[in-house]
């Protein structure tokens, strides 16, 4: 049985912490940035792995190493090599891998023919393997260090463990004040757009004419957002203004590769604890309103929504089915459906699923048997992904993919990757959408995007007004 060495240290803010580490590569934060009575418990910090694992289009890294093949297999295989059992009672990831999976994996699950520019060559996937994890428990004020001293074996592990954890101690002794944010802000034509109002309207129509036609019920239509990063502005200062803007309970900031993700997701994709498996799904949004009684209008036009409903509904079936595919017979659960959840600028509908993972089945097989994630796909999910790909003009890359880790003890935690800037040698882009159905007005549909882009927009070209 292999434990990791835990060292108990104090707890401080933990966005001060990784602002030591953001700039480094391989430097992951997962960021419960809303503390919220389902998650946001817990933030953790990962840094300086020992192994990277990247694909993009069949071709993997393994380190220095480059072959073809099948990047969720070559994940199960490596995962196999590190078995770690967690100390009880503390915050649960204390060591695995842990990064992001683009939307277009799918290309490993699915045959679908696509006319979709890859134009950012954003990876497939980037996952570090990580033997030290900072881990903070929100709740109870309490942090620690975890060091499980991979990827060596035997009295050479327990020696390096103890190396690894008295280095990053040392790395945390001088934790300075984060300064101020820089002000710098974008115009907003500076900000393009992959679809015109018109365009997006004209498609969104589109789907309607597929839906109409029996082809599929839903299908989440989303547009692309693109802009370069000022040179006085830092990709973690823009997390830091994002953050402040738009709290939640799945914020994420990773510097994998070349690519740099900061994220505000409210969205869990996929919980795995101890073989229990829990996803969150979204559908149903709403702003929020300036005063309390228009917050109460938008509220109650959501909760009374035959159409929002409808979307939801149909999602929390298709995740039924796919949970279905690996959870014990009758096990799979409804515990939640369509519930609200508010946000700092938003309302949403939020259903929760649950089940029982088979015995002989792990985390990369529950995440084969549902990516990507059905509440940004649609119903049914194949046909769905075919009719996004051939009406978004660009790959979607990260955006829609997942965020999380994967445990050496065999448990997840995940996002599903909205509200999110992706970031590669200076450009920008995030994305927004929403589902589609049969009595979805194209206008609508077009100021639902524009409003979950809001935050993201805001944190590039009003910050210095809200600051």
């Amino acid at each position: 049985m292999v434990c990791p060495l835990v060292q108990d240290i104090p707890y401080q803010d933990p966005l001060s912490v990784f602002a030591g580490f953001a700039a480094e590569q391989g430097a992951i934060f997962l960021d419960s940035a809303q503390l919220r009575d389902h998650c946001g418990q817990y933030s953790f910090i990962a840094v300086d792995p020992f192994l990277v694992l990247q694909s993009k289009n069949g071709v993997l890294r393994l380190n220095g190493s480059q072959f073809e093949g099948d990047p969720f297999t070559v994940l199960s295989e490596n995962l196999k090599k590190f078995s770690l059992t967690t100390v009880a009672d503390l915050p649960p990831f204390q060591g695995g891998a842990a990064g992001f999976f683009s939307y277009d994996l799918y290309q490993h699950l699915e045959k679908i023919q696509g006319r979709q520019i890859d134009d950012m060559n954003f990876p497939d996937l980037v996952l570090g393997f990580y033997d030290l994890v900072i881990a903070f428990d929100h709740s109870v004020q309490k942090a620690w260090i975890f060091s499980s001293g991979y990827p060596m074996q035997g009295a050479s592990r327990i020696a390096r463990a103890k190396e690894r954890l008295q280095w990053l101690q040392n790395k945390l002794s001088t934790v300075s004040p984060l300064p101020a944010v820089s002000s710098i802000t974008l115009k907003e034509q500076a900000i393009q757009t992959n679809f015109t109002a018109a365009q997006y309207q004209t498609t969104v129509g589109q789907v309607i004419d597929y839906i109409l036609a029996g082809d599929i019920f839903e299908a989440n239509l989303t547009q692309r957002f693109k802009t370069r990063l000022p040179d006085q502005l830092s990709p973690f200062d823009l997390y830091r203004r994002l953050r402040l803007l738009n709290p939640a309970p799945f914020a994420a900031y990773l510097q994998l590769d070349d690519t740099i993700l900061a994220s505000a997701s409210p969205e869990r994709f996929l919980k795995l604890t101890q073989g229990k498996v829990e996803t969150r799904p979204i559908k149903g949004t709403r702003p929020r309103g300036k005063t309390q009684e228009e917050d109460a209008q938008w509220i109650a036009e959501l909760v009374h929504s035959e159409k929002d409903h409808a979307e939801n509904v149909m999602i929390v079936d298709l995740l039924r089915n796919d949970l279905s595919r690996v959870c014990k017979d009758h096990s799979v659960k409804v515990l939640q459906l369509c519930g609200l959840e508010s946000y700092a600028a938003v309302h949403h509908l939020v259903s929760v699923i649950t089940g029982q993972l088979h015995d002989h089945f792990h985390a990369v097989d529950l995440l084969r048997a549902t990516f990507p994630g059905g509440s940004i796909t649609g119903a049914p999910k194949i046909r769905a992904m075919e009719i996004i790909a051939e009406l978004e003009p660009t790959c979607r890359g990260p955006y829609c993919g997942s965020i999380g880790y994967i445990g050496f003890n065999g448990d997840m935690d995940s996002s599903i990757v909205i509200r999110t800037y992706a970031i590669k040698n200076k450009d920008i882009t995030f994305q927004a959408g929403g589902a589609v159905v049969a009595d979805s007005n194209p206008r609508d549909e077009y100021e639902e995007a524009l409003l979950k882009a809001n935050a993201l927009r805001s944190a590039l070209t009003t910050y210095d007004l809200i600051d």
